[in-house]
């Protein structure tokens, strides 16, 4: 049988322990590992493995003796409870063994597992779960997590009190991080979080999420977009010492003033542009970026990317004019730009 939707969510949470097999299949490997863990962790609970109910399999070993799906849903151990035996990186080779298998599951065998790689429509190994009266096959899509899934997310990790902004964060944080980053995020919120029983923030989430620009780089910038002239100087030599290219500095100062001219162009106004931002910007760091934004204007930020332009032409040209002062004098120009 096919399983999708939020059918296929509440079976990966709580699969029916009589049900004889589960084909998950994707592009995404990530994606199938992380349903594949859940499912498993579900049936056999986190000491499944110790007490050796989970057996592992692999399609190369089924090419070599396709009885071992069989025999390993048959065996029986010392403990008790649900058994697995789970197959990976199954392909249409091995359809006529994983086929013979589900044939003769009986009560009491061990739930069958495969996970595949991207089948067809026509694939013989997903025809065969989803012809089997009492087996399923989910497809895994590479589609943003919905807002259930997510929530499910933090609740598993403990997370329950969340504000509305923060809320909103995780969502766009949830869109641009494939689910493994996504998950060890949520980890990660859980135990800033410990024995913290306030609400979820942004400045909370924008404390965990991976970040996008180098802190020292980001320093810079910010100087130079808020105007404060004198800072400019000290943080470049900073920079300097730490062995920051005056090009890849060029390349940051273009990417953080273009993402300002894309908010301030936004039809809906500066915070309508900077919600739109991928990757997404949190808490205060967002706060900050409207704020610039806001007190730039659309027309100042195209001067300020022109300027930019022009300095990336002359830092990849052949002149003999060091290159970190023309970065430092081109920050100085912009931040006296932005007191205009």
């Amino acid at each position: 049988m096919k399983l999708g939707g939020p059918a296929a969510l509440k079976f990966f949470a709580r699969p029916e322990p009589e049900c004889a097999g589960l084909l998950i299949h994707g592009a995404d490997a990530m994606r199938v590992a992380l349903r594949r863990q859940e499912v498993i962790l579900a049936l056999i609970g986190p000491e499944g493995e110790a007490e050796m109910r989970l057996t592992r399999l692999s399609g190369g070993d089924l090419r070599k003796d396709p009885a071992l799906a069989g025999d390993a849903m048959r065996a029986q151990g010392f403990f008790p409870g649900a058994r697995v035996a789970f197959v990976e990186e199954a392909t249409d080779t091995n359809a006529p063994a994983l086929k013979a298998a589900l044939q003769d599951w009986r009560q009491g065998d061990a739930m069958l597992v495969v996970t595949a790689g991207n089948l067809t429509k026509a694939s013989a190994l997903k025809k065969i779960f989803e012809d089997h009266p009492n087996a399923y096959a989910a497809a895994i899509y590479d589609d943003p997590p919905s807002r259930e899934e997510i929530e499910a997310t933090l609740s598993k990790a403990g997370i329950g009190r969340i504000a509305g902004e923060a809320m909103t964060d995780l969502l766009a944080l949830a869109r641009e991080l494939d689910p493994g980053d996504f998950r060890q995020t949520v980890e990660k919120l859980a135990l800033f979080k410990f024995r913290d029983t306030s609400d979820v923030t942004p400045a909370d989430v924008a404390a965990v999420a991976p970040a996008t620009i180098e802190a020292e780089v980001d320093d810079v910038l910010n100087a130079a977009a808020e105007a404060r002239t004198t800072e400019i100087g000290p943080l470049v030599r900073r920079l300097q010492g730490q062995g920051i290219a005056p090009v890849t500095l060029c390349i940051g100062a273009t990417r953080h003033f273009r993402a300002l001219h894309a908010a301030a162009s936004a039809p809906g106004g500066a915070a309508e542009g900077i919600a739109r931002m991928r990757p997404p910007v949190f808490g205060p760091r967002r706060d900050r970026m409207l704020k610039q934004a806001q007190g730039w204007g659309m027309h100042r930020l195209e001067q300020a990317l022109s300027l930019l332009t022009d300095t990336d032409l002359q830092l990849r040209s052949s002149s003999r004019a060091p290159a970190m002062a023309l970065m430092e004098r081109a920050l100085i120009r912009l931040a006296m730009l932005g007191r205009r």
